[in-house]
């Protein structure tokens, strides 16, 4: 069952949740990269002619009336997909005024929503921004129509323009694009074509995601990870570090390992996952974190309804196990060390205790040396300090761009080391 919450935030893992995920499932087709959790519903389809998304709304409107609350008001929200942009106005207003009804939302709240170019209008934009949403992440991935085709997108080039123009008019305090690096016959001068694009339509946020060959998508069974025509990883590298340089050079702060931010506009909600603290999640698929609690909703949607109608049945309670406190370090490196600033060294000691601190610096220290792993002061000083003794004050962080670069390596060794 879901146990009361510990309520003293200090303990790592627990802690009382002011952030919400809603996954709202329905696309007017796959893209051949996606192995999402979603629906399709066709290109004539949206949630003002489709029952099923009225349907679901409303088995997701239940899901969150039953979840139990715990008295802080939501911080942050999130509708991702999925594309929510498919909902009506009226849909999106009923799961934020349950929202609202149930946990309270704080007056300055982030709220977040996923849209695709050409999944609405200046009307429908203009409703969300009245309901509530005051950040748009719009799903551009490319700006060259040949790559749209081979990702198996839904929109063209000018949808993406007209999409930007009317964000523009209704005028959202916050607006992130997405792109995608690494796609198949993708070369550095298209790469730098979009991310010049990107900082041309001067977005105050940019996610960049390279591409990831799932098996169970169309990409998994067209391609093999690291051939053709698929960039080489010399190739995907240097996108990168192309980014890294356009980016920087457009003003952009590179604050996690796929995102930047123009200052004052990084995504609040993001960084809740990344600093490894609670959050609730809604819908088919979605995945939450409550009282050192992990769980993963029914990916498919009859076994999502059977199981919320067996929550309410249940009154509310589920039965999951805790996570041990091993994974609650390696989620905290992991999750922590995408982050620019990194980890802080006096909080990872008092979380976990001096002798693991040395058991993490005695992993790191070859990639120390190598200079994928830094130690910095409060002012963002770079120490030089001596391999074999770890300060007890400042920030563990990856070196950007090659510590980032081989995260998935020094990870692997952390996780060798410490599980």
């Amino acid at each position: 069952m879901l146990a009361p919450l510990n309520k003293d935030e200090k303990v790592i893992g627990f802690g009382i949740p002011s952030s919400a995920y809603v996954h709202i499932p329905f696309c007017r087709r796959r893209c051949y990269y996606c192995d999402f959790p979603i629906s399709v519903v066709g290109d004539r389809k949206a949630g003002n002619n489709s029952g099923a998304i009225a349907n679901y709304v409303d088995v997701l409107c239940q899901e969150i009336n039953i979840t139990p609350t715990f008295g802080k008001p939501l911080a942050t929200v999130f509708l991702g997909g999925g594309t929510p942009s498919l909902l009506s106005v009226t849909q999106l207003g009923q799961i934020l005024d349950k929202l609202e009804r149930h946990f309270g939302i704080a007056a300055d709240a982030e709220i977040s929503m996923e849209m695709d170019p050409g999944t609405f209008d200046w009307e429908q934009l203009k409703g969300y921004r009245d309901a509530g949403v005051n950040r748009i992440s719009l799903g551009v991935q490319a700006f060259q129509p040949e790559l749209l085709q081979v990702c198996g997108r839904s929109h063209s080039v000018p949808d993406i323009f007209a999409a930007v123009e009317l964000i523009g008019k209704v005028d959202f305090a916050h607006f992130s694009l997405d792109l995608i690096s690494g796609l198949p016959h993708q070369t550095l001068e298209q790469w730098q074509q979009s991310l010049e694009m990107a900082v041309a339509i001067a977005s105050n946020h940019i996610s960049i995601y390279d591409l990831q060959i799932e098996p169970v998508t169309a990409f998994g069974r067209q391609y093999q990870p690291g051939a053709k025509p698929l960039p080489t990883d010399e190739t995907t590298a240097q996108m990168y570090r192309l980014a890294k340089q356009v980016l920087n050079a457009g003003g952009y702060e590179h604050y996690e390992i796929s995102n930047y931010a123009q200052p004052g506009h990084q995504c609040r909600h993001n960084r809740v996952y990344w600093e490894n603290h609670p959050y609730y999640a809604f819908g088919m698929g979605a995945a939450s974190y409550l009282n050192r609690q992990r769980f993963t909703r029914p990916r498919k949607t009859r076994e999502y309804y059977e199981w919320v109608q067996e929550l309410i049945d249940a009154g509310g309670v589920l039965d999951c196990p805790q996570i041990s406190a091993i994974d609650v370090l390696l989620e905290t490196l992991m999750l922590g060390l995408r982050l620019a600033e990194g980890l802080s060294l006096s909080t990872l000691a008092e979380d976990f205790g001096e002798k693991t601190l040395e058991r993490i610096w005695a992993c790191l220290q070859p990639y120390y040396l190598q200079g994928w792993v830094e130690i910095v002061t409060p002012s963002v000083e770079v120490l030089d300090i001596d391999a074999k003794k770890l300060p007890t004050v400042g920030q563990l962080r990856l070196n950007d761009p090659d510590g980032f670069l081989f995260s998935n390596t020094i990870l692997a060794d952390l996780f060798s080391e410490l599980g």
